[in-house]
């Protein structure tokens, strides 16, 4: 069913996305600015259920690309997502009817709904991930048959350019990011342009309203005096991710961070409050293995997200610091995300692990044995 977004719901949209986006995504706090800013002038923003599209509709998802540390200190000017959308449409000759985000995230769950507001078109209740995830070909659309180029990038000088690697999603990465990294490490992009049927077929559903649910649990937990992880675990019990718990709490005793061919790369690393545990959180823009001394606890494609202990909010992979006092929490990721070709594309080998995937609800019941 399709709803509006108003200037009043963006905090806890913005607060779910940062959890489903896994510590990536982009800042929150930039995304939630430019619809801020949008909305002012439009009022609302119209977001439809995948269903309620017709098998010729015509999406083009829109997004940031980039190491999201960059972007921290290279603020957009506004017009660049509407920019690339422009000129994918103008390449292919097809008007989008619709526009999605490409992942869950905290600045990419929000660009489309900028663009949607600048443009007045609807947006989409899914995106290709369920989560974020640092590379183009890692996306439902690309495992279920969708082609990512043609895409068109967007630099906040007005300069454009169209990426065509027809079927290989993966070279469309990296000319994607090439060109990313000549921009300076931040790039606006449009892809996977698709049909109505096509984004059934392929997209990981309403993700943007489960956001909502989940950042509106979050803060209602917190006026209740409540526990927020025990509200969100509640919550998705009732959702394609069906099962979500704390897998570690501590303080975070050092982060390595460094930006590396257009990635934020590194590891944080947790200390125990009560006993000699520690807690290594590998990333690469998001979040991808989580250990606990020496035993993988959670690892790719399932969810990890770090939360600040008292709050419950989120914490990006760009902005954890010495000191801060955590949870650590993990998410089973949607059945769609668990199959054989989708472990192909972003399961842990895409990622240079060489442990073979396990669901986290079975290595949680292989610890407690």
């Amino acid at each position: 069913m399709a709803f509006d977004i108003t200037i009043d719901d963006l905090g806890d949209l913005v607060r779910g996305a940062a959890l489903l986006g896994t510590g990536g995504g982009g800042d929150p706090a930039i995304g939630h600015t430019l619809v801020v800013e949008a909305l002012r002038d439009r009022g609302t923003i119209t977001v439809i259920d995948p269903d309620e599209l017709s098998d010729d509709d015509f999406v083009i998802p829109t997004a940031l690309m980039g190491a999201p540390s960059v972007l921290v200190e290279r603020l957009p000017r506004g017009s660049e997502p509407v920019d690339a959308l422009r000129a994918l449409e103008s390449h292919t000759g097809h008007t989008a009817t619709a526009t999605m985000p490409i992942e869950s995230g905290g600045i990419n769950s929000t660009i489309p709904l900028f663009v949607a507001a600048q443009l007045g078109i609807p947006v989409v209740d899914a995106d290709g991930m369920g989560r974020a995830f640092p590379e183009l070909q890692m996306e439902t659309f690309a495992v279920y048959g969708v082609n990512g180029s043609p895409l068109a990038i967007a630099d906040e000088h007005g300069h454009t350019a169209i990426v065509d690697t027809a079927a290989n999603n993966k070279k469309m990465e990296n000319w994607a990011r090439a060109l990313t990294i000549k921009m300076g490490g931040v790039g606006y992009i449009a892809e996977y342009g698709m049909s109505g049927a096509a984004v059934r077929r392929t997209a990981i559903p309403r993700t943007l309203s489960l956001a909502l649910r989940l950042g509106r649990t979050i803060r209602e937990a917190r006026e209740q005096h409540r526990d927020p992880v025990e509200a969100l675990s509640d919550v998705l019990s009732e959702t394609l991710y069906h099962h979500g718990e704390v897998i570690f709490t501590g303080k975070i005793v050092d982060v390595e961070r460094t930006t590396v061919e257009g990635f934020t790369r590194g590891t944080a690393r947790i200390a125990g409050f009560d006993d000699d545990a520690d807690c290594a959180v590998d990333f690469q823009n998001e979040y991808l293995v989580a250990r606990i001394g020496n035993r993988t606890r959670v690892l790719v494609p399932d969810l990890i997200t770090i939360l600040h202990l008292e709050t419950g909010e989120p914490i990006t992979a760009e902005t954890l610091r010495y000191g801060q006092r955590v949870r650590v929490f993990a998410i089973s990721t949607p059945e769609m995300m668990r199959t054989p070709e989708a472990l192909e594309t972003f399961g842990p080998a895409a990622f240079g692990l060489t442990e073979n995937f396990v669901p986290f609800e079975q290595l949680a019941e292989a610890v407690v044995r």
